[in-house]
């Protein structure tokens, strides 16, 4: 849990979105502090995706209020963007350009010129490891490849919150375990506040805390040895189903 205090990177208050008599989230509360990496595990049509879209300011709640670090999309919104990263689950990259082309198209979309986006385009190709594929078309490469040039994207501006909803999405497993421990160790050095959000258990077992969201409300956060100990199991992925058990 944070501290009074301390800096929160999100900040739900009792949120809810409904789509007509679709009811996607309901009363939805939880922070998170600004550093870690914290994850939002539920099964699909949980709402983890309305969840995002509404923290990316994509939508409106119908009800409720959402900070990030400490402002509102209401009159703060070009400061939260400022702050901010975003990986969606759907692909979103040009194919047919080189890592190093989508890297400064999308740089230049963030107001950076000359050697800035020079030295922010060399620092994300380090942290996600491809330095030595800039040159490549990203249509040329694999999945999880072509997941981390869209992860270096969203880390150009250098936010303080990173989003990734399904980020995993149709990569083979080492691909999800190189991304996780990837967006895992970014986040331990440079501070960046991750959000993963999964339907896949194992993605989650060295998370600092996890929200458990089922049938879009909120059913439990803790650290994963919390959760195992507050259902009296052994390991995540059985917490995670005796929760969703109780769920139904």
């Amino acid at each position: 849990m944070t501290s009074p205090n301390e800096e929160k990177a999100l900040r739900f208050d009792s949120v809810s979105k409904n789509y007509g008599s679709n009811v996607a989230l309901t009363n939805v509360s939880f922070e998170l502090g600004a550093q870690g990496f914290f994850g939002l595990l539920g099964p699909n049509g949980a709402g983890k995706s309305t969840l995002f879209q509404i923290a990316a300011g994509l939508f409106a709640p119908d009800a409720g209020n959402v900070e990030l670090f400490g402002c509102s999309y209401r009159n703060e919104r070009a400061r939260i963007l400022r702050q901010l990263g975003v990986v969606f689950q759907t692909r979103s990259i040009d194919l047919d350009m080189s890592v190093e082309a989508n890297l400064k198209f999308h740089g230049r979309l963030f107001g950076l010129r000359g050697g800035q986006l020079a030295q922010a385009i060399d620092r994300v190709l380090m942290l996600l490891e491809i330095a030595d594929k800039r040159k490549r078309l990203v249509r040329a490469m694999s999945g999880g490849e072509q997941r981390r040039v869209e992860v270096a994207r969203a880390l150009l501006n250098e936010p303080k919150l990173v989003l990734m909803d399904e980020a995993s999405a149709g990569l083979d497993t080492q691909a999800r375990r190189t991304l996780v421990a990837h967006m895992k160790s970014i986040s331990d050095q440079t501070g960046t506040t991750v959000l993963w959000a999964t339907h896949l258990v194992d993605e989650l077992d060295e998370a600092d805390r996890v929200i458990v969201l089922i049938s879009g409300s909120v059913r439990a956060i803790a650290s994963p040895a919390e959760l195992m100990s507050q259902t009296g199991c052994e390991t995540l992925t059985d917490a995670y189903v005796t929760l969703t058990d109780a769920a139904k």
